[in-house]
């Protein structure tokens, strides 16, 4: 189910303004991929540009390639909304459907696909909520409003939402970063598990917590304000913590600026 991403001459842009500058990288199947760097150096809006995301703003644009085991993303006859059905989003923070129950935010993306029969959706719910450590907390209430779950669980009922229509691709934007120490836990014990099926790329500002999770570390930076973010080094998530290559990548793990 997980597939390969590979990045090449990768710049985005808001209008005229170039946020992120020639970006080319490597991202394995099966693996969780960090992103680290100061504020305002690209690293969300890269991540959007994984699925396309990004263009949904007015006026923002791409140049480059982001291939998908070797299909463009970006080809002249591929859909976005199919994109975004490979390649999953979970957002900052939680965003349940308010009105729904926890059942139909699971199956909120297969209804829209046209799945009805109530037994296949019923196993995909009681599938993605397992998948999601959330199963054995809300199986007794799935007709509750999704919105009613703690912080912590309304993030799983993202990613389980997120799962549900079989993505190979799960993007993290900040995905702890409104979530209290315990519900961070077991946010981060779930991408574990969750990277034996799909390719995790994941953005955070806790760099304790990449080093937790993730596989292989990739540090963005910017020369400066109004300058656009670039892709300073990318390497085995223990390499970068222990001994990066660029004096810069040190300088940020180190606290020297950031």
């Amino acid at each position: 189910m997980a597939k390969r991403i590979d990045v090449s001459g990768l710049s985005a842009y808001y209008g005229s303004t170039r946020a992120i500058d020639d970006i080319s990288m490597t991202i394995e199947p099966r693996s969780v991929t960090a992103f680290i760097g100061p504020s305002g150096c690209g690293k969300s809006t890269f991540l959007r540009t994984l699925n396309r995301m990004h263009e949904v703003i007015p006026g923002a644009r791409v140049e480059g390639k982001v291939l998908l085991d070797d299909e463009n993303l970006y080809g002249a006859n591929v859909d976005p909304v199919a994109v975004r059905r490979s390649v999953g989003m979970v957002f900052q923070r939680p965003n349940p459907f308010p009105t729904m129950s926890i059942y139909d935010n699971v199956v909120a993306g297969l209804k829209l696909a046209g799945v009805k029969k109530k037994s296949v959706l019923d196993g995909v719910v009681e599938k993605s909520l397992q998948g999601a450590n959330l199963w054995n907390e809300v199986k007794d209430r799935l007709n509750k409003p999704g919105a009613g779950l703690s912080g912590g669980q309304q993030q799983r009922l993202c990613i389980a939402r997120a799962i549900a229509v079989e993505p190979e691709v799960l993007l993290m934007d900040e995905p702890c970063s409104a979530l209290d120490p315990i519900s961070t836990l077991a946010i981060e014990d779930l991408i574990g598990e969750l990277k034996s099926q799909f390719t995790i790329v994941i953005v955070t500002h806790n760099m304790q917590q990449a080093a937790r999770v993730s596989d292989r570390t990739a540090f963005f930076n910017l020369a400066g304000v109004g300058q656009p973010g670039k892709l300073i080094e990318l390497d085995d998530t223990q390499r970068i913590f222990s001994n990066p290559s660029v004096q810069a990548t040190e300088d940020y793990i180190s606290g020297r600026f950031g």
